[in-house]
């Protein structure tokens, strides 16, 4: 039987350790949003040596929503089935090879081939992130977990702005992929060095006593889309990706059309931007936590904190309007702040109602149909800006996306709780 231990017994040697895994999560994802963001800042200029239009753009960036939607269904799966330490590590190598492969592309089929290599190597990361947390975490720390790990892709999103244009200008922009795509190698072998299961029985049941006894379910797309919960997962994420995808591939672009920023002077706006979403995901995340150890349920707690996400991401309904660079910066940095807040919980979800053997599945499976919903979200952006050259109609979708999503997630799961197994 699991020894169930109270929220203040902190002695174990886990304690220490997870968070030394947390790190290793961070880093895993900071790499990975600096590989997938080096496009999005390199977009006007690439739009100059390579001779590409928006719909052309849209159609490289929509081949990487396509491999990812289709690595996620993978890799969720086989990491499920595999374990997270032999699963990670082969998705970093994949998606660093891959990274460094945009440095031989020379027309717009050779950038679409690269970035359908990275998004099939980068789907394999959030599935095993949050797969890892929840091995290593009890429930009251999940969200709070994911938050800081999942505030790697916001510094990812920071450093790049900072050494992208430098290593352009120095060197040309083949190095900038060359170079960020390395050093997912770096991480792989410490990795391999430091990671492993929680090291002693008493770990495991610190951080298993609140899960299930059953026998899992298993991890397959058709065991799992029998369930309310799985379609709240693909509600919860499949809305909302496509917002953050457009921030990703189109802000550069956005600052550089509506304020005549160059590369070398859009670092400072999106700096900002991405330094807010660090909080915004630090800040959802450590909401729940508080609220579940302050003795309220995981359904008060996660809907609660996803509530003041949703509100907090309506002033970028203001932002293609904005009288100058600073609102808009701020109205754009709130906004996707809040969605950093709202994927901390909406992937704490994932293993609050589901045994942590499908965990990756499960996360693999709603993010496949999030990467599907922004590759049409990417195609509708390019027709928009081909024939009106104006953002307000994006970012009022971007606005409205989570009250949507909040209203259907409360529809198909009213209260959250460990699932009931199907017979």
């Amino acid at each position: 039987m699991n020894r169930q231990l109270s929220s203040d017994d902190d002695t174990e040697p886990a304690n220490g350790l997870r968070w030394v895994v947390c790190g290793l999560l961070f880093f895993a994802t900071t790499i990975n949003y600096m590989d997938r963001q080096i496009l999005g800042l390199l977009a006007p200029l690439l739009e100059v040596k390579i001779g590409w239009n928006e719909t052309q753009y849209s159609n490289i960036v929509t081949a990487f929503q396509a491999a990812y939607a289709i690595g996620l269904l993978g890799f969720g799966l086989w990491i499920d089935r595999i374990g997270t330490k032999l699963g990670y590590a082969v998705a970093v190598v994949v998606w660093s090879f891959a990274a460094m492969a945009h440095a031989l592309a020379r027309s717009v089929p050779g950038f679409g081939i690269a970035r359908a290599a990275l998004g099939l190597g980068e789907a394999g990361n959030f599935p095993a992130a949050v797969k890892v947390v929840a091995e290593w975490f009890p429930p009251r720390e999940r969200a709070l977990a994911t938050g800081l790990f999942n505030s790697g892709a916001n510094v990812g999103a920071i450093v790049a702005p900072l050494i992208v244009p430098w290593l352009t200008e120095a060197y040309g922009w083949q190095t900038s992929f060359v170079v960020l795509g390395a050093t997912g190698f770096i991480w792989v072998a410490f990795w391999c060095i430091l990671y492993g299961p929680p090291p002693r029985a008493s770990d495991r049941d610190r951080i298993t006593a609140a899960e299930f006894d059953e026998k899992p379910i298993a991890p397959a797309w058709h065991a799992l889309l029998g369930y309310r919960q799985t379609w709240a997962i693909i509600v919860g994420i499949g809305l909302t990706s496509p917002v953050w995808w457009f921030y990703l591939y189109w802000l550069p672009k956005f600052f550089n059309k509506r304020y005549g920023l160059d590369l070398l002077h859009l670092g400072v706006p999106l700096v900002v931007v991405y330094s807010m979403t660090c909080v915004g995901s630090m800040t959802g995340g450590w909401i729940s936590s508080h609220l579940l150890r302050r003795g309220w349920s995981a359904n008060a707690s996660r809907k609660t904190a996803m509530t003041l996400c949703a509100v907090a991401v309506l002033p970028i309904l203001f932002a293609a309007d904005a009288p100058n660079l600073t609102v808009a910066t701020l109205c754009i940095g709130l906004a996707a702040a809040a969605h950093q807040g709202w994927s901390a919980n909406v992937y704490t979800l994932v293993s609050d109602m589901f045994p942590k053997q499908s965990v990756a599945s499960v996360v693999g499976l709603g993010s496949m149909f999030g990467a599907v919903a922004s590759m049409g979200f990417a195609q509708l952006t390019g027709v928009i800006l081909q024939r009106t050259g104006s953002y307000w109609s994006l970012f009022a979708i971007a606005g409205l996306a989570y009250l949507v999503a909040l209203g259907l997630i409360q529809l198909l799961v009213p209260r959250i709780a460990a699932i009931e197994r199907k017979k």
